[in-house]
């Protein structure tokens, strides 16, 4: 299984900007002083940001958090050669303060907020619209309601408001009237299929073509966004990212879509403005080039932000 993860060179540039106490001024210098790095990889995934922190700096402690067991099972035995160096747990990025806090207080937090390939590519995940599978989309396979149950059971009103604020779906209301009618001819959805053609069915034609896209993937997006409760999760872990930060430490988040974007940056204009923690590295959200995008079209909607806490020798940290 590939995998390309996004924007990598600009986040490991940022962490070579990495400040211990405001001791040293690059990660490089920090290592060479002895002094170990220890870094969280909030969103495991398929291990792509783990493995290019642990080659890029080579005294590195990689301390890793997936909610997907199946994610973190092929990442550990894929990068089985790191040990011990790389540990990765089972756990959601929304519990960060607890998962990683007997391993705190960490030099780097990186957070990659999309779904990985493992998770599209396997038909059972039910994630993918464009391929048929059962209609689950739980990153965690063991724990909450599926998408299915979901679509077949919410009122016609609270899946027209799933669509729009998740997906921003401007079809949003259609296609959930489309499904009541679907439910009260007795239908029940259980696979993406079924879904799909229910989308395609709704929508006129003409409106499809003018899409320039699947017509149900803002659908899907808000769907697995619902399902797994990722925009709380995410508001979640930032709240407690000062707990496991260190003096110093960077912080970098990768999002897909406005929602998160807004909340990242919100989040960290905050830090910065009224809690005086540190200051934001990217006052624009960093964007990936045509190139990358040409390589991997997951790129094409992504957007990197950082933010710097104060190490411990700036006169601006608060505690």
């Amino acid at each position: 299984m590939t995998h390309e993860p996004v924007l990598l060179s600009q986040v490991i540039e940022l962490m070579r900007s990495i400040d211990l106490a405001g001791n040293a001024d690059k990660a490089g210098e920090v290592e060479k002083s002895g002094k170990k790095l220890k870094i969280a990889d909030c969103t495991l995934g398929l291990g792509g940001y783990s493995e290019e922190i642990l080659q890029t700096f080579t005294g590195a402690q990689v301390y890793a958090l997936d909610r997907d067991l199946r994610a973190v099972e092929f990442s550990k035995s894929r990068l089985s050669g790191y040990a011990p160096r790389f540990i990765a747990l089972h756990g959601n990025f929304g519990g960060i303060g607890e998962s990683l806090a007997e391993f705190a207080p960490f030099d780097a937090l990186v957070f990659d907020l999309g779904v990985s390939n493992m998770q599209l590519t396997e038909a059972d995940r039910g994630f993918s619209f464009q391929t048929d599978g059962p209609l689950d989309m739980r990153m965690n396979s063991n724990a909450g309601r599926t998408a299915a149950d979901v679509v077949n059971n919410a009122s016609v009103t609270d899946l027209a408001d799933i669509f729009w604020l998740y997906g921003e779906e401007h079809f949003s209301r259609q296609i959930a009237r489309g499904i009541e009618e679907h439910r009260k001819r007795g239908g029940i959805f259980e696979t993406t299929g079924e879904l799909v053609e229910l989308i395609r069915n709704v929508l006129p034609a003409p409106v499809q073509r003018k899409m320039g896209t699947h017509p149900a993937r803002r659908v899907f997006q808000a769907l697995r966004i619902h399902v797994n409760n990722e925009l709380d999760e995410l508001e979640t872990a930032l709240a407690s990212v000062k707990e496991i930060a260190a003096p110093g430490a960077i912080v970098v988040i990768v999002s897909y879509h406005s929602l998160e974007d807004r909340i990242v940056k919100h989040a960290f204009r905050e830090w910065e403005k009224e809690k005086k923690w540190g200051i934001v590295l990217t006052r624009r959200p960093v964007l990936p080039d045509t190139e990358e995008i040409e390589k991997n079209h997951k790129a094409r909607s992504a957007k990197l932000r950082a933010f710097r806490f104060f190490g411990e020798k700036e006169e601006k940290w608060r505690k």
